[in-house]
């Protein structure tokens, strides 16, 4: 069991700001394919990688970074400095 917390534009774009889930996954890049398969509005949220960034257990990291004793996954907007 995974828990995936969705920030900014993708927490609007799917409702939702966190969920768990069961995945046979083995990397970030596929648990975005099977979220995206899931319904239209993930498939949506997830549309354009390049515009998100992903952190696995609060750690920045890549979509083909694995997930085997991932607990938590977070999908965000890149941040812009100021």
């Amino acid at each position: 069991m995974i828990e995936i917390l969705y920030f900014a534009w993708v927490r609007e774009r799917i409702g939702l700001p966190r969920e768990k889930v069961e995945t046979s996954a083995a990397t970030v890049a596929d648990l975005v394919a099977e979220l995206r398969a899931r319904e239209e509005r993930y498939d949506l949220a997830f549309a354009d990688l390049a515009s998100l960034r992903v952190a696995l257990d609060q750690e920045l990291s890549s979509f083909d970074a694995p997930l085997a004793g991932v607990r938590e996954v977070a999908f965000f907007p890149p941040m812009t400095g100021g």
